[in-house]
């Protein structure tokens, strides 16, 4: 938090200055103004060419300042942005709140694990990991934790990920230029379908025409003025040939407008982040692929996403109808814009699609260099192909560090871990610790854990269903259906399973023996994982597979007529319980 206070406050001190050389100019800007004014009516007033020259000055000058003010004004706004990320930054450290994305969107109750590890949603993985500020750069994040990496994926991005987590003024600076873009996925998918739509080519004719008839066009007008008003008929006849170019361009002109105010603004903050990838030097090798991706296409690829900006900010003016016709009947404006835009996406639109995908790689990564450096305390795991498992001192990621139990697990190969306990007493909160840290591990992510050494394996998690009235399903068909799932996708591959309390819609004697039988199944299957249970005699399971199932529990006290729970895992089977004394404690019975 240290870090996030210092940086904030040297924006503010930075943004002091930009406020004062702010108000500066616009004095300066207003001065200037008023000189420029002062010099036109004393043009018009007198032939005198000195006042001309003093016009011609202030107007340029005036145009600088104009520039000048933007500059600052643009600067401004990224140190205004800077200042709230690290705001947000602090807020969320100290637990005060969580302002970021929950992702909610790509819930989906039919995915192995995002369900009912809690993925996305409020107080999410999702939602605390998220630093994208792009649309593509939410979707690569959730696509990310949907899903499990290779192991050349993993290394690459534990490399990439180490890296970043040091680059925190870069990756705000990347994140400052997404949140200014206020982009969205109305916006994404019009830009891909304008992208995506064939090119037109532009005639010859029509290239030849945009530069020779504006050369008319002001040489008649010169001749007009020089010779007297007999020749203003060739400029009006030019004039109105010119609108009928135009015209015959309508249709072309409306196919390259993309029907949003904001597009052009998204895009030159796509091109400004890009830039930032492109300027960056970078070590781990990941990183340095993405940038090798932007070299693939010729000249500077944020240079070409600005001038894209450009170009679409300048063909959205022909909606401005005054000024369309002057400036097309003078010199055919919109017609040379519309010829550049035709060019442009020849040359580029097909890579739209990969420049944008790097900047939601980023993001998504950006992400998780958050994570690593918020908590140096989590690790990196370690890769093995034994199917192992050790987690020294695992904890949940999002439970804060004050509050958190954290425990030593271990799987070997083709081992389950039969949990028990009474309720409330931990057992889900740790299936969900494992999964969640699988799942981090899976990507590249550090853990929440102070050493690790895995085998990243595809996780399938049973804790959470629900009944579908417009399915006529009901909760126990849907429990059974997710285990049918979970088998179809072990006979597969293996897989790290979590089961929680499995069977609850049936009776006790049906439920067990169908717990039991599930367990046997899975260790047919060589599953990895662990199954809780309040079922004492599924425990006994374990007598039969000695090699594959073990028996772990957390435990209750009753200390001065009160239950203490401690939320260490310990070796054995439940002894404790808790439900009669909690239910006369609160004179339910």
């Amino acid at each position: 938090m240290k870090a996030y206070i210092e940086i904030k406050n040297n924006h503010e001190d930075d943004l002091t200055k930009l406020n004062q050389q702010y108000n500066g100019i616009s004095a300066c800007r207003l001065l200037v103004f008023l000189i420029l004014a002062f010099m036109v009516y004393k043009s018009f007033m007198s032939p005198d060419q000195w006042y001309i020259l003093g016009a011609l000055i202030s107007l340029f000058s005036f145009i600088f300042c104009l520039r000048w003010h933007q500059k600052i004004s643009t600067a401004k706004n990224v140190k205004k942005t800077l200042i709230d990320i690290n705001n947000k930054e602090i807020l969320y450290l100290k637990g005060d709140t969580l302002s970021f994305k929950n992702g909610m969107e790509y819930a989906n109750t039919h995915h192995f694990y995002t369900f009912d590890l809690d993925i996305f949603g409020d107080h999410s993985l999702y939602q605390n990991l998220n630093r994208t500020n792009t649309y593509i750069g939410q979707a690569t994040l959730a696509s990310l934790l949907s899903s499990k990496c290779s192991k050349t994926d993993i290394l690459l991005n534990q490399e990439a990920i180490k890296e970043l987590s040091q680059k925190i003024d870069w990756r705000q600076m990347f994140a400052a230029h997404a949140i200014l873009s206020h982009d969205n996925k109305d916006n994404y998918q019009k830009l891909m379908h304008w992208a995506q739509n064939p090119v037109n080519k532009s005639p010859k004719i029509l290239y030849i025409l945009s530069w020779v008839m504006p050369i008319l066009f002001f040489v008649s007008l010169l001749i007009a003025y020089f010779k007297g008003s007999d020749y203003l008929q060739i400029v009006s006849t030019l004039f109105t040939f010119n609108l009928i170019i135009l015209y015959s361009q309508v249709k072309n002109i409306k196919n390259y407008l993309i029907d949003s105010d904001q597009i052009s603004s998204i895009i030159r903050q796509y091109g400004l982040m890009i830039n930032l990838i492109e300027k960056e030097v970078f070590k781990s090798q990941k990183m340095k692929i993405l940038q090798d991706k932007l070299k693939q296409t010729k000249g500077s690829v944020s240079g070409s996403i600005i001038e894209l900006s450009n170009l679409i900010s300048n063909i959205q003016s022909i909606q401005n109808l005054m000024g369309a016709i002057i400036m097309n009947g003078s010199m055919l404006y919109h017609v040379q814009v519309l010829i550049k835009l035709m060019e442009w996406k020849k040359n580029n639109a097909a890579h739209i699609h990969t420049w944008l995908d790097i900047i939601g790689e980023v993001e998504s990564l950006n992400s998780l260099a958050n994570l690593a450096h918020n908590n140096p305390d989590f690790c990196f795991p370690e890769l093995n192909d034994a199917h192992q498992i050790n987690f020294n001192q695992l904890g949940h990621p999002l439970i804060s560090k004050e509050k958190r139990v954290c425990n030593e697990v271990t799987f070997q190969p083709e081992t389950m871990i039969i949990l028990t306990g009474s309720n409330m007493s931990g057992k889900s909160t740790f299936l969900r610790t494992l999964g969640i840290n699988m799942v981090l591990g899976g990507i590249g992510s550090v853990v929440c854990a102070v050493k690790a050494n895995i085998h990243p394996l595809p996780v399938i998690v049973s804790m959470r269903q629900t009944d579908s009235l417009s399915d006529s399903e009901s909760y126990f068909f849907a429990e059974v259906k997710r285990l049918k799932q979970l088998i179809d996708q072990l006979t597969q591959e293996k897989c790290f399973v979590l089961l929680d309390e499995i069977l609850k819609g049936t009776n006790s004697d049906d439920k067990q023996t169908g717990t039991i039988a599930v367990i046997k199944k899975m260790i047919s299957k060589s599953a990895i994982g662990a199954i809780a249970t309040h079922d004492l005699e599924v425990c006994k399971t374990t007598e039969q597979y000695p090699n594959q199932l073990i028996n772990k529990c957390f435990e209750v006290e009753i200390i001065d007529d009160d239950l203490v729970f401690d939320y260490k895992l310990r070796d054995g089977i439940c002894q404790n319980k808790s439900a009669t004394f909690l239910m006369k404690k609160l004179k339910v019975i």
